[in-house]
């Protein structure tokens, strides 16, 4: 597989310095791509960068993920116009466990073979460098007038910037470089890759990689993913969609998918899956020909959430989703954990009751006309099962006298009522 044309289609490249594909084409070539270390997760922002390392991987060269553990200390002025909070070891270390955990998926950490991936920590090798030392090996070989030309330094010092830029942000490319230069001498790595906020940043490595071993590295970088409506990839009403499961459930990871909009599902399929050229110019046809069916989103949320979370955990998240839009059963949704309960039902009207009337017992009509106002009245309760038209729990009630009681509860927690097809309410015992 040719690894630069293989990104091209896929539209994952914004810039690339002359030379690489010749490089690549050569030999075995080592990358790397800098991670920021700041959570325990990654975020499907990051899901670029890690899916140019898998094809990096597959196309036969050897990725390395850095974790930024030094730089973490320090924060990227890049795209920010902030300057973020800095982290303790204790924290980085930590996450840089869990971030290893979850690359695992995509990335072979563990096989015998010479392109096998690694991952390395920056405070490594950082943590013992001196002040002066610094200066004098990294920072006398880049001028002031290179640094302060990077577009990244120009924003944060312009006249829209409010906040400034600080010293210790001013230096964050030359700590990025001494990384590519390190890993240059220590892994004869001659390619980092990153997003194009990024650019700035990867070549003052390769230019200190030139001024001080009279060497030649290269650099790509890939697009910032938006969404057609130009607003912030990843983003939702509660944040970053995150990989890490407790942060961000298996279903609600799913939904993201499945909900994007044509021309992003189009774009995203490319770029966050492994299927061919074929295989997504076949199923943009057939987006085109039934787009109701949306299979460009069922594709891509399947591919994704398998690749994240697993199989099993796809299937749970599809069987969720049929609980709200299709012919779920009452098994499926005892099926459900808490959070995905509360996910799947996320602004339904919610009422609560005492857990000990449950206990005792509380007939329908009393429950849901005179404990709580899910119904206006007893009357139209009482048509509403006369007619079939009421369910507790996906099964249809026929008992205008049944006795609801805690056993009835989902997760110990909750009751589903559902009037006609599209309405639904939940019931809290509290």
């Amino acid at each position: 597989m040719n690894f630069v044309e293989e990104l091209k289609w896929r539209g994952m490249i914004h810039d690339i310095m002359p030379g690489t594909e010749e490089q690549l084409k050569k030999e075995m070539t080592t990358a790397y791509v800098g991670i920021d270390p700041t959570a325990a997760s990654l975020h499907i922002g990051h899901l670029v960068s890690v899916m140019m390392l898998k094809h990096l991987q597959l196309a036969g060269h050897k990725p390395i993920a850095l974790v930024g553990g030094a730089t973490g200390m320090i924060g990227d002025p890049s795209g920010k116009s902030a300057e973020r909070n800095l982290l303790d070891e204790t924290t980085l270390r930590h996450n840089e466990d869990c971030l290893k955990k979850q690359l695992a998926k995509f990335l072979d950490f563990e096989s015998d073979a010479a392109n096998a991936a690694e991952l390395v920590n920056n405070y490594d090798w950082m943590k013992d460098y001196g002040f002066l030392e610094f200066i004098r090996d990294i920072g006398k070989h880049i001028s002031v007038n290179y640094m302060m030309a990077k577009d990244s330094v120009k924003k944060r010092l312009g006249e829209e910037s409010k906040v400034g830029l600080s010293f210790t942000e001013f230096t964050y490319q030359l700590v990025q470089g001494t990384d590519f230069l390190h890993l240059y001498r220590d892994k004869n790595c001659k390619l980092q890759m990153g997003g194009s906020d990024q650019w700035g940043n990867i070549t003052t490595g390769t230019e200190l990689i030139r001024r001080k071993e009279g060497g030649e590295a290269f650099a790509l970088t890939c697009p910032l993913i938006t969404k057609a409506d130009g607003g912030k990839f990843g983003k939702t009403e509660s944040g970053n969609v995150w990989l890490d499961p407790n942060l961000t459930t298996p279903y609600k990871f799913y939904q993201f998918w499945l909900n994007v909009s044509d021309d992003d599902a189009e774009k995203y399929i490319k770029i966050f899956t492994l299927l061919s050229r074929e295989d997504v110019v076949a199923l943009a046809k057939e987006q085109s020909d039934a787009p109701h069916l949306r299979p460009l989103q069922k594709c891509l949320a399947k591919e994704v959430t398998c690749m994240v979370h697993g199989k099993e955990e796809f299937d749970r998240a599809v069987e969720a989703s049929e609980i709200l839009f299709g012919n779920a059963t009452t098994e499926s949704l005892a099926r459900l954990d808490k959070e995905t309960f509360l996910a799947v039902f996320e602004g339904v009207p919610t009422y609560q009751i005492d857990r000990g009337k449950l206990d005792a017992g509380v007939p329908i009509v009393e429950l849901l006309a005179v404990e709580t106002a899910a119904f206006p009245s007893k009357g139209e309760l009482r048509r509403t099962i006369k007619g079939n038209g009421l369910s507790l729990n996906k099964a249809r009630l026929t008992d205008q006298d049944y006795l609801v009681t805690s056993t009835d509860l989902i997760n110990g927690s909750y009751l589903l009522i559902q009037k006609g097809k599209k309405s639904y309410y939940v019931v809290e015992a509290l």
